[in-house]
């Protein structure tokens, strides 16, 4: 059975930093795609940033970019996302996924075949 366990989300204040991490079990994706997806309440879920095993390709929401990096530990099947210059706009529900995503398609969140529970991430101005 395929698990994505997302931690690491938690209550800081503007300007400051999380880092989220997302254990996989059941397979290895490693050549698969893994990415982060965001929630807040009353919204659509949106795209945060995806991270392409084989192609070794990252791809950031323009809302993210510069602020917040995506990495991976295959020995580990462990994806990550470091949060920095964090903003109350930032605050939602975060979500990791994988799936067989092309790396041209990352942002479609429809493409992916496994998701996690969600890890809530409030950021305080």
């Amino acid at each position: 059975q395929v698990q994505l366990v997302e931690s690491g989300g938690g209550l800081v204040q503007a300007g400051g930093s999380l880092r989220l991490s997302c254990a996989a079990s059941g397979r290895t994706f490693s050549s698969h795609t893994m990415g982060w997806f965001r929630q807040a309440p009353g919204k659509e879920r949106e795209f945060v940033a995806a991270l392409t095993w084989i192609a070794g390709s990252t791809r950031y929401a323009d809302s993210v970019k510069g602020r917040f990096t995506i990495s991976g530990d295959d020995a580990k099947n462990t994806l990550y996302l470091q949060m920095n210059s964090l903003k109350p706009e930032d605050t939602a529900m975060y979500y990791c996924a994988a799936g067989p995503v092309h790396t041209l398609l990352v942002r479609a969140a429809w493409k992916y075949d496994y998701w996690g529970q969600g890890t809530q991430v409030t950021v305080s101005s």
